[in-house]
C-alpha cells in the first residue's frame, strides 16, 4: 500500500461518514445509543448493589467465582448489548438494514467487549489483563468495523532494514503481543514447578532455589525463541546486535550480570541457604529468601537487608548454621579480690548449666582470664542449640550472676573518681582512686 492507496482510503471513508452524518436515521440511531447507554449504567449500578457475591458464590470454585464477579462487573456492557439487539431486531422489521447499521455496530462491539472481558478472567494480573481485553477488542472492532485488512496492509507497509531484519509496525506489535501471553504462560509454568520442587523433601533449600532460577530462565529463553520464531524473525539475523549487547553488558549491566552469576555460585556451593543465619558486615539475621540479584536477610526487628550476591561471593561472611547450629556463648565478667575465685567459677558455671536453653550434653566452663588493676576477670562459656536469641540468653545468665554474687556478698569492680581542691599555684588537682 502506498501513499495514493492510503489518500484514497482516506477520501472514500471521509466521503462514506459525510454521507452517514447527514441521513436523519444516523442521529436517531444515535439517540437510541445514547439512551441504552445510560439505562444499561443505571442498571448495572442496581445488579451491582443488590447481588451479594460473597454470599452467593460462596462454596464455588474459584475459577467460578472470578467469572462470576467480572459478569456482575459487566452488567451494564451487557444489558447495554441486549438493548442494542432489540433495537436492532425492531428496526429491521421497520425499515431497511442499513437505517440501522450503527446498531449492529454497537451491539457488536458491546458482545465483543463482554466476551473478552469474559475470557481473560482466568488472568489474575490486572495489567496483562487490560492490556489483553484492549488489544483484543481493538482487533475486534476493526474487523466489526470491515478496517481489520487495510489496517494491517497499512502497518506492514512501513518498514525499516536492519541487516537481514525487516522490521515493520506489525511486526513489533505481533512480537509484543506474543511475548507478553509467552512470558505469562512461562510464568504459570515456573510457578508450578516452583510449588511442587519446594514440596520435595529430598531436595536441600539451596538446591530447590538453584532449579527454580534455572527452570524460570530455561523457560524464558524457550518462550522468546518460540515467539521470535512465530513472527518469522530469524535468530541469526540477530546477530548484529551481539556486538552491541556485549557492550552493554560490559559497560552498563557487569554488576546485574555479577550478582547473577555470584547467586548461582552460592547456590552451587551452598555456603549459604535460605534459613541460615548470617552477619554480613554491620547486618545480621536469617536469609529469608535468595533471589536472582540479592539475598534477603530478616533482622528479626522488622527489617530486611536486601545484599547483593556479589557482597556475599568477595566479602567475610560468618554463617552461623553453616554446619552446625549449635552456638558457642561466651560471658565475660570481673569480681574484686576479696572474692574467692573457685566459688565464682562453680556459681557461674551453675547458673549456666541451669540456662533454659544451655545443651545439657555439654557442661559449662568458667576460666579466670586475667588479675587486671581493678580486679579479677573472668570467662564464662556455655553452648545452646540455636543462635537465635544469644543475646538474650547471655542477659538471662548475666542478670542470674548479678544476683548470686549479692547473695553471696562478691562484688564487681568499679572505679571511683575523686575530685579535690586545694591551694597552691594548681588550684585544680584531680586525682583518680580505684575502689575494688
Amino acid at each position: 500500500m502506498d501513499l495514493n492507496d492510503i489518500t484514497e482510503f482516506l477520501l472514500s471513508a471521509a466521503r462514506s461518514v459525510g454521507a452517514e452524518i447527514t441521513s436523519p436515521w444516523f442521529y436517531l440511531q444515535l439517540g437510541l445509543i445514547l439512551a441504552s447507554a445510560g439505562i444499561a449504567y443505571a442498571a448495572g449500578a442496581a445488579i451491582r448493589s443488590r447481588i451479594e457475591l460473597t454470599a452467593l458464590a460462596m462454596g464455588w470454585p474459584a475459577a467460578l467465582r472470578l467469572f462470576m464477579r467480572v459478569l456482575v462487573g459487566s452488567a451494564s456492557t451487557a444489558v447495554f448489548a441486549v438493548l442494542m439487539t432489540l433495537a436492532r431486531v425492531i428496526m429491521l422489521t421497520s425499515t431497511w438494514p442499513s437505517r440501522s447499521y450503527l446498531l449492529a455496530v454497537a451491539a457488536n462491539l458491546a458482545f465483543a467487549w463482554l466476551i473478552i472481558r469474559l475470557i481473560t478472567s482466568v488472568i489474575r494480573n490486572e495489567f496483562i489483563v487490560r492490556l489483553v481485553s484492549l488489544s483484543a477488542w481493538l482487533v475486534a472492532a476493526l474487523s466489526i468495523l470491515g478496517q481489520l485488512d487495510p489496517t494491517i496492509e497499512a502497518l506492514d507497509s512501513v518498514s525499516v532494514v536492519l541487516g537481514g531484519l525487516r522490521l515493520t509496525p506489525l511486526l513489533l506489535i505481533k512480537l509484543g503481543v506474543l511475548l507478553v501471553v509467552a512470558l505469562w504462560l512461562t510464568n504459570i509454568a515456573s510457578n508450578f514447578v516452583e510449588s511442587r520442587i519446594t514440596r520435595s523433601g529430598d531436595l536441600t533449600p539451596s538446591i530447590q532455589v538453584l532449579l527454580v532460577k534455572m527452570i524460570r530462565l530455561a523457560l524464558m529463553i524457550f518462550a522468546v525463541a518460540v515467539v521470535m520464531s512465530a513472527v518469522g524473525i530469524n535468530l541469526s539475523a540477530l546477530a548484529i546486535f551481539s556486538g552491541a549487547a556485549g557492550v552493554g553488558i560490559g559497560f552498563g549491566l557487569q554488576k546485574i550480570v555479577a550478582n547473577f552469576i555470584s547467586g548461582i555460585i552460592l547456590l552451587a556451593d551452598k555456603s549459604v541457604k535460605p534459613g541460615d543465619l548470617v552477619t554480613i558486615g554491620d547486618s545480621s539475621g536469617r536469609i529469608s529468601a535468595m533471589k536472582t540479584r540479592y539475598i534477603s536477610v530478616a533482622a528479626g526487628d522488622g527489617r530486611e537487608f536486601l545484599i547483593p550476591n556479589e557482597d556475599l561471593v568477595t566479602q567475610k561472611v560468618v554463617n552461623w548454621t553453616y554446619t552446625d547450629k549449635n552456638t558457642l556463648v561466651k560471658v565475660s565478667f570481673g569480681t574484686n579480690y576479696d572474692a574467692d575465685p573457685r566459688l565464682v567459677c562453680k556459681l557461674a558455671i551453675e547458673i549456666a548449666a541451669a540456662a533454659p536453653r544451655a545443651i545439657k550434653s555439654k557442661p559449662p566452663n568458667c576460666i579466670l582470664t586475667e588479675f587486671a588493676e581493678v580486679g579479677m576477670k573472668f570467662s564464662l562459656t556455655f553452648w545452646i542449640a540455636d543462635p537465635d536469641g544469644m543475646d538474650n540468653v547471655k542477659s538471662d545468665v548475666m542478670l542470674s550472676l548479678w544476683e548470686a554474687f549479692k547473695r553471696e556478698g562478691i562484688r564487681v569492680p568499679y572505679p571511683v573518681r575523686e575530685i579535690r581542691i586545694r591551694g597552691g599555684a594548681l588550684p585544680v588537682e584531680t586525682t583518680v582512686e580505684v575502689s575494688s
